[in-house]
């Protein structure tokens, strides 16, 4: 068996976002795979996933990581959840393939050193015409999940910057779903959304105080659809601006 607890994060720039290619890191002139990882005992397994866990839960929690504009700080979340997902499994001594790949694919992406950023963003003009709109942005969802997806930072960013930028009195951060699942499951999907968008509105440096969070679960849709439809449109967070 490989020795997997010598697993090398490195992050390269052109890195291939590929299942596949995602769940193939380099590792002592080796590889370790998902495969690799199904090899082992669901003991040695709770560990290995374990550990990532333990990690990406300190980063998420970590003002320097939270509060910087780093990549690092989604892939973190990315992989609390997947790895979380993994251990739940674990727990009835299951394998999941799936969540066990993307745990280790997040995992090493988090560690990764980011690229250093030249230019820092301009100023936003006094006649920015984003402070004419009604709504600051938009976060679609992945289905069944309340991971904001990498694409949504500059949307982050930009709605925090405006927020002080335009003298807004504060933001409504709602979030939605799509109509699969139950009023109930949804209604806590939408909100978990919501928070998990404010937080990183937070971490923008959009004043928590001026941020108010719920979830209309699946009672707004953007696109109507027949019940139990998935709809990538209904799956959002809208940030609206409170004038």
């Amino acid at each position: 068996m490989r020795n997997t607890t010598k697993l090398t994060m490195a992050l390269v720039a052109s890195a291939v976002a590929s299942p596949a290619a995602a769940q193939e890191q380099p590792v002592a002139g080796n590889l370790v795979t998902s495969v690799d990882m199904m090899s082992m005992s669901v003991s040695e397994l709770k560990g290995e996933i374990g550990q990532r866990y333990d990690a990406a839960l300190a980063l998420t929690r970590d003002g320097g990581t939270v509060g910087a504009n780093d990549p690092r700080y989604l892939w973190a979340i990315q992989a609390k959840a997947q790895c979380g997902i993994a251990l739940g499994f674990l727990k009835s001594s299951t394998k999941d393939p799936v969540s066990i790949g993307k745990c280790i694919d997040a995992a090493m992406r988090m560690n990764a050193q980011p690229m250093p950023v030249a230019v820092q963003a301009p100023a936003v003009p006094v006649d920015n015409p984003a402070c004419r709109e009604s709504i600051a942005g938009i976060v679609f969802f992945e289905w069944d999940s309340a991971v904001p997806p990498e694409s949504a930072m500059p949307i982050i960013q930009a709605a925090a910057q405006n927020l002080k930028a335009c003298g807004w009195k504060g933001l409504t951060v709602t979030g939605h779903t799509d109509r699969s699942g139950s009023d109930a499951y949804n209604n806590g999907l939408s909100v978990h959304r919501a928070q998990a968008v404010s937080q990183m509105l937070g971490s923008q440096g959009a004043d928590p105080g001026a941020l108010m969070v719920s979830g209309q679960g699946e009672s707004s849709p953007k696109v109507p659809t027949a019940d139990g439809e998935r709809n990538p449109q209904n799956r959002r967070v809208e940030i609206t601006v409170q004038n």
